[in-house]
């Protein structure tokens, strides 16, 4: 699940530090182990990945225990591994797709043996060889997340969101709810300027600021922590979600729906892949094959909402969500969709003025 904590703005050093002594802190599973085990697999995925039972099968089948690391964010684990070094021991980790392409060229992952990974031939191949990844070297793709314009739709019809301009409509002023993150904000402004979502330009990054200070009387309020808590309430009734929060919605029975404006989203996916210092690269294998199994990826996306990349698994799952577009997103949608990657330095440019922007009035 992808969140952005505002972290790199304090600096990677001061984001080390924090998780090194949280991890000096922690004495139980969360703390990354010092010794090889192979009878034992560490995991490190986002808390919502592993519903309760997910993993029970895999020890029956496997003999392997599965110990599980709660991921906060993408820039935490990558602190966390940075510090760790040689001495890490994390097998299994899920970077968001953006990250595996800053990880893969740092060395920081170690490359996949295909061959003991046959659930590729179960996966999507419009979500294999994408650009942070080419021929999925680092990273298998597990669940896809789209942003979009949610509406509560006992005040809006979905005709009335057609771009993400639209956000910038005086009728919404102190209604809109952004996501809280840094990328996501600003791709809508770019995406409205007609400009790369994934752009390094300063002056291109500053122009976007600009033009979301214009959007900033519209805002309520920027969520990304179970962002569709507030569309369930009604606290707001217009503003960003992601296709798994509007699943979230709609499983509450909340009057909330969700388009994708005409610009196209965003993308991202959150991978599965290896550490370069993992202990058990064997075991890591099979816990990834098994995680992108059909079933496994049937009762993940049944639960959270985020569409799987196991086509086996989407023909099981019911219509009322492989057929609902706001959260499966069409093929006419991918097809205009960019996906999100790093941007290297220019991340620090982004977050310092995401920081203005929310502080502005």
């Amino acid at each position: 699940m992808k969140k952005f904590v505002g972290l790199f703005a304090a600096g990677l050093a001061t984001v080390a530090l924090t998780a090194c002594n949280e991890e000096n802190k922690t004495a139980d599973a969360a703390k990354a182990p010092q010794a090889a085990d192979q009878g034992t697999v560490h995991l490190y995925t986002w808390t919502e990945y592993v519903p309760e039972g997910l993993l029970e099968e895999f020890t029956k089948q496997t003999g392997i225990k599965v110990v599980v690391s709660s991921l906060e964010s993408n820039e935490t684990m990558y602190a966390k591994l940075k510090i760790q070094g040689k001495d890490g021991g994390y097998d299994v980790i899920a970077p968001s797709n953006y990250f595996v392409s800053k990880m893969g060229r740092e060395g920081m992952l170690m490359e996949l043996d295909h061959s003991k990974l046959p659930v590729i031939s179960e996966l999507n191949k419009d979500w294999l060889d994408k650009p942070y990844d080419k021929g999925n070297k680092y990273s298998l793709p597990q669940l896809l997340g789209a942003p979009g314009i949610a509406f509560n739709t006992n005040d809006y019809q979905g005709d009335k969101f057609t771009s993400w301009g639209d956000l910038w409509n005086p009728e919404y002023k102190g209604k809109v709810q952004l996501l809280d993150d840094a990328r996501e904000v600003f791709n809508i402004a770019l995406l409205k300027l007609g400009q790369d979502p994934n752009t390094k330009d300063p002056a291109v990054i500053k122009a976007a600021y600009e033009e979301l200070l214009k959007l900033r009387p519209n805002v309520l309020s920027f969520s990304s922590d179970n962002p569709a808590n507030s569309f369930i309430s009604g606290e707001v009734s217009v503003g960003q979600l992601w296709n798994g929060s509007v699943r979230i919605a709609k499983k509450e029975q909340a009057p909330v729906n969700m388009v994708f404006p005409k610009e196209g989203p965003v993308l991202w996916v959150d991978t599965l892949a290896i550490p370069s210092n993992a202990k058990n690269p064997d075991g890591a294998h099979k816990l990834i094959n098994y995680l992108l199994s059909a079933p496994v990826s049937e009762k993940l996306t049944l639960e959270i909402g985020y569409p799987t990349s196991n086509v086996k698994a989407l023909e099981k799952l019911p219509k009322e969500i492989t057929e609902d577009p706001a959260i499966y997103p069409t093929s006419e949608v991918l097809q205009k969709s960019q996906w999100q990657d790093d941007v290297g330095d220019a991340i620090e440019l982004y977050e310092k003025y995401y920081q203005e922007l929310k502080a502005a009035k």
